[in-house]
């Protein structure tokens, strides 16, 4: 017990917990976001933006997050020149916001084919209702065919994001200090602690994560009543 309080003492585990979570808020805004747009894209009638949604969903989607992360901490940084850090935000830092958006891209992919699905159980009279009184395509988008999608994609929304929240850990190849970066460094300092390590860990992955599956699965229980 004496190594173990030694060892939560030496490391910030709920700082890197607390990181953990501002990653997936974040990411998960971000990615909200851009799968909306690119789902609009993709059931636009203009033919050019739905094959370019359909080629983005596509190749981001079979890309490895970690590569996406890469690309965005070395490539558009370093290669690029291209930095987000805002000047007037010191505590901001650039491992972080690139972090965010590698994120937000890669389950943007998830996003938009979640709400494709729910776009397609949405009843086909609905969207030529929404036409015969007047509506174009944005106005029947916005009113009738999406607050209905959304709520036939609550279920795999929700799976999508606890599956970004899981995937916070590949962000500590950039540098982030979450979660999985600190119990690296807690593992190579403590090795023979590796199971009270993983038992921490572990536990505060579930604790983030089953109250978010408990309320998505509620959440989509009632939305299939309202509907």
């Amino acid at each position: 017990m004496d190594r173990i309080s030694q060892m939560l003492s030496d490391y910030n585990v709920l700082s890197a917990f607390w990181m953990t979570v501002q990653l997936t808020v974040w990411g998960a805004l971000g990615a909200l976001v851009l799968g909306t747009i690119v789902t609009v894209m993709r059931v636009s009638p203009v033919a050019v933006f739905s094959k370019a949604a359909a080629f983005y969903t596509n190749v981001v989607l079979y890309t490895p997050l970690t590569l996406i992360a890469f690309f965005f901490a070395f490539g558009v940084y370093m290669k690029m020149r291209i930095s987000l850090v805002p000047l007037s935000s010191p505590h901001v830092t650039h491992s972080f916001l690139m972090g965010v958006v590698a994120l937000a891209v890669y389950h943007s992919s998830l996003v938009a084919e979640s709400l494709r699905s729910g776009i397609n159980t949405v009843p086909a009279g609905q969207a030529e209702a929404a036409r015969a009184i007047g509506l174009d395509f944005g106005q029947s988008l916005r009113e009738v065919i999406l607050p209905q999608a959304f709520r036939g994609s609550i279920a795999p929304l929700g799976n999508t994001m606890i599956a970004l929240c899981k995937n916070t850990t590949v962000v500590a190849t950039i540098g982030v200090a979450e979660s999985a970066l600190v119990m690296k460094e807690m593992i190579e300092m403590y090795a023979d602690l590796i199971v009270p390590i993983f038992v921490i860990m572990a536990t505060g992955f579930v604790i983030l994560t089953l109250p978010l599956g408990l309320v998505f699965t509620w959440w989509s229980k009632r939305a299939a009543v309202l509907r």
